[in-house]
């Protein structure tokens, strides 16, 4: 992944922040990543100069990945989540209101939003109240448009104001003028490359983590897992100390690493961190099928059970390709790893209460549409919720596997 910031400046053109771009190549055309592969591959593998910023960090997220759980391991003091309108095709009142509830619990959480022009519209007033910034493209907007926006603006002191793509010292002045806080745009400074490497460590160390945590083991055991896998307590060491976390000051201690992730985040990362890795000779598509498995499940959970058995519903699915990710027969690649009752059923048995929503996950991956009428049916779910979460699950990993 090919990562570029370009800086967002204030008044005095001081850094106020950055935002973050993907600009990988491919097929020589750039592509374009969300909040899922940023936060969870960038800030694991970015330069120490962007991972160790004081500075908020911008980055646009999808509809799709703004609920997803990865953001469950960034602090979000420091991160601003850029949230575009909602599509053409999905720009109904009742389309609007339904992601509302998505952005008010993503802002409950600490979460800064950031929102284009378009939701100064009066069918997005109920998302204003959530901006912390309001962007505004000065080459989109005429100068009454942009000072009618800075009027209104005004009567909100919580919201910040930003002209983006500025190109001129006239842009400048007169978004300067009119009320604008925050710049950003060629004019300023071109996005630049953030340089990163990534560097994998062995499954078989990743699982030996997972089991620990699984078990609830003390902190001196999970320590010394990382004591003995130099690759992986790299990992964990560039991850905790990235922007997104936003410490002052730098983690150098496993112990205290563990202490702040908490065992519910470290199980996550770790899970998220083999689905990410690859073996060799395994295709890339087999992780990203595993993830698809486990975030499908865990979506479909949301709705019929506890909040612990949602967390064994994305276990029950990332694990499901074990036997192909590992090589060996999924019965003898779960014997290293300790797991809650109803995930063994599930996989090993096809039985247990998690068991329905497996036979679903996968009658969605086959299009079997006879196991999919019966085990919806079973589950008391419609086609359309099923679906749904379903096309939220393949965007969410699409985004943490790219």
């Amino acid at each position: 992944m090919a990562i570029a910031r370009q800086p967002i400046l204030d008044a005095k053109r001081n850094v106020f922040g950055y935002e973050l771009f993907d600009r990988s190549m491919e097929n020589n055309v750039y592509t374009a990543a969300s909040d899922a592969a940023l936060l969870f591959n960038l800030l694991s593998n970015a330069d120490s100069e962007m991972r160790n910023t004081s500075k908020t960090i911008f980055i646009n997220c999808t509809h799709q990945t703004l609920a997803g759980g990865h953001l469950e391991l960034i602090e979000p003091d420091r991160v601003v989540l850029e949230i575009p309108p909602m599509p053409e095709d999905q720009s109904e009142p009742e389309d609007i209101e339904t992601f509302l509830q998505t952005m008010i619990g993503v802002h409950q959480r600490g979460f800064r939003l950031a929102f284009d022009q378009s939701v100064m519209r009066p069918a997005y007033a109920n998302w204003l109240p959530l901006a912390s910034f309001v962007k505004v493209d000065v080459t989109c907007v005429s100068a009454a448009q942009m000072k009618a926006i800075a009027t209104d603006l005004a009567a909100q002191p919580a919201i910040q104001l930003v002209a983006e793509k500025i190109e001129t010292l006239e842009q400048f002045d007169a978004a300067l003028f009119v009320g604008a806080k925050l710049f950003q745009g060629y004019w300023f400074a071109r996005p630049v490359l953030v340089k990163g490497q990534t560097i994998r460590p062995a499954q078989a160390a990743i699982i030996h983590l997972i089991n620990l945590v699984r078990k609830q083991a003390s902190t001196t055991e999970i320590e010394e897992v990382f004591k003995h896998d130099p690759t992986l307590s790299f990992n964990l060491l560039r991850f905790i100390n990235s922007a997104g976390f936003g410490l002052s000051c730098e983690i150098t201690s496993f112990r205290h690493a563990v202490m702040l992730l908490g065992l519910k985040k470290l199980f996550r990362w770790a899970a998220l961190l083999m689905t990410t890795s690859g073996s060799a000779g395994v295709s890339p598509a087999v992780g990203q099928a595993a993830v698809v498995r486990g975030r499908l499940m865990e979506l479909l959970a949301e709705q019929l059970l506890s909040p612990e058995e949602c967390d064994n519903a994305f276990v029950v699915g990332i694990f499901s390709l074990l036997d192909t990710m590992l090589g060996m027969p999924l019965g003898d690649a779960l014997e290293s790893i300790s797991l809650p009752q109803s995930v063994t059923d599930a996989l090993l048995r096809g039985k247990g209460v998690l068991a329905p929503f497996l036979q679903l996950t996968l009658a969605c991956e086959n299009a079997d549409d006879s196991l999919f009428a019966e085990t919806a049916t079973e589950l008391q779910l419609t086609g359309d919720q099923v679906n749904w979460a379903h096309l939220q699950a393949l965007a969410w990993a699409d985004n943490i596997t790219s």
